[in-house]
This record gives structure tokens, C-alpha cells and sequence, in this order.
């Protein structure tokens, strides 16, 4: 008998278990958006913390939030993501609904919380398919997916860039990018922090893509707040059309 009612309990855990996994599935939001952020060997420790600083600031800002609640659900999911070589991607924080500054800050605590993943070479190939295969199985449903991709460098490791980029934009995601500007080019390989025509111009070329795709450029890594504060809030307020330099 105790052995039947240990299987019915496990039966109705199992049952509710299902019920609020569909019902989670079944939830939309107005933007599934990865932030993408570049960890290679070129980010300093005082570039992470820049970066980490103005990513927790801006998912936290009022005219993000206001952006949130004007969508039609009033609710965006966010996943961070952080890539170098290829093989090292990260989840640091998975699928989280952001729908108010409570869940905001929370996502934001934890972000600053969480140790640096890599510090390798750069492969901003590997990581849009690591981007890619997370909104594959987000729990989550919405009509627009977006890539964010943050980096001060090029392509140098893993597939060619250009042809994940088609790939991701064949499922129909977008692609934004934010380069952060290097005063002065790296010595032992000047074209990877600053190539010819400029980063920004790399990354319009092999990297973005997409209905109202756009690129804005944080002149270092001391505006980067400043640049990813206006980058979330027109890819949340689907702003932006054409590539656009901002």
C-alpha cells in the first residue's frame, strides 16, 4: 500500500511538473535578446569589469524598464552568454524574465556576482552558434530573437564568421554589434584590434545582420556603459533600421 501511494504522490509531482513546464514554454515575451559578450585575452581585468558594470547598469535603468513595459507583453528574456576560443562559451546567466525592476536588478546582482569565464582567443563565430543553439531551446516563446554581440576585436579563431552569421540569419535572428574601439593597435597583431577601414566597419560587414540589424561603437572601454545603455533600449524598442553606426 505505501509502496502505491508513493507512486501515485510521485505521479501528480511528476503530472504538475509537466503542466508548469508547458505552461512555461507557452509564455511569450516581446524579445528573447543574448547578450554575447567577448572575454578573450585582449579584455583586460579592468576591461571585464567595465563591460560587466555597464551591462548590470543598463539591464537596471529606468528608460530600459520603460522600453520593457511598451512592449506588448511588457516582459523581454534575457540570457548572458560570455565567448573566447572555440570551445569556450559560457550560459553565466540563463533564460530570465525581465518584466520590472525587481527582476532587473536581480539579473543584474548576479551578473556582477559571477567570476569571468575564459580569457582566450577570439571566436565570435562560436560564439553566435552557442547564441544560436540557446534561443533553440529557450523555454520561453517570441516573435523577434536577437544576438548582441560585444567585442574589441576580430574574428581569429573557429569558423568563418560571416558564414554563421548568414546561418543565424536564415533562422531569422538578428545580429547587433558593439565594438568597443582600441586607442592603439595590439603589437604583435595591430589588424585584430583595429583592421583595415576600422572595427566597426568588420563587424557591419561580417557580423551584424538582419531586419533593422545596427552597429554603435563605444570609443573605449570606459563608454561601454553608455553605448550598451543605448543599444538595449532600441533593440528592446526594435529602433534602429539599416546598419547604422550610432
Amino acid at each position: 500500500m505505501r509502496h502505491l501511494v508513493r507512486s501515485a504522490l510521485l505521479g501528480l509531482v511528476l503530472l504538475a511538473s509537466g503542466f508548469t513546464d508547458a505552461a512555461r514554454a507557452a509564455e511569450k515575451v516581446d524579445l528573447l535578446l543574448v547578450l554575447a559578450s567577448d572575454v578573450s585575452r585582449s579584455v583586460t581585468p579592468e576591461k571585464f569589469k567595465l563591460q560587466r558594470d555597464g551591462y548590470a547598469a543598463a539591464i537596471a535603468n529606468p528608460r530600459v524598464l520603460d522600453a520593457i513595459k511598451g512592449g506588448r507583453n511588457g516582459r523581454i528574456a534575457v540570457l548572458f552568454l560570455e565567448w573566447s576560443g572555440t570551445t569556450n562559451q559560457k550560459v553565466v546567466i540563463d533564460w530570465t524574465i525581465i518584466d520590472g525592476e525587481q527582476a532587473a536588478q536581480g539579473f543584474a546582482t548576479r551578473l556582477l556576482e559571477e567570476p569571468r569565464a575564459f580569457a582566450d582567443r577570439t571566436s565570435i563565430s562560436s560564439g553566435i552558434e552557442a547564441a544560436m543553439a540557446e534561443l533553440d531551446k529557450a523555454p520561453l516563446e517570441s516573435e523577434r530573437q536577437t544576438i548582441d554581440v560585444s567585442g574589441d576585436g576580430t574574428n581569429n579563431a573557429g569558423r568563418d564568421v560571416s558564414a554563421v552569421r548568414d546561418q543565424a540569419l536564415a533562422k531569422g535572428i538578428v545580429i547587433n554589434g558593439l565594438v568597443i574601439l582600441s586607442d592603439s593597435p595590439m603589437p604583435w597583431n595591430p589588424e585584430h584590434t583595429n583592421p583595415p577601414g576600422g572595427l566597426a566597419k568588420y563587424y557591419r560587414d561580417n557580423v551584424t545582420g538582419g531586419p533593422g540589424s545596427f552597429v554603435m561603437e563605444a570609443q573605449n572601454f570606459g563608454s561601454f556603459g553608455d553605448a550598451i545603455l543605448k543599444k538595449m533600449i532600441a533593440e528592446i524598442a526594435d529602433a534602429g533600421r539599416g546598419n547604422v553606426v550610432r
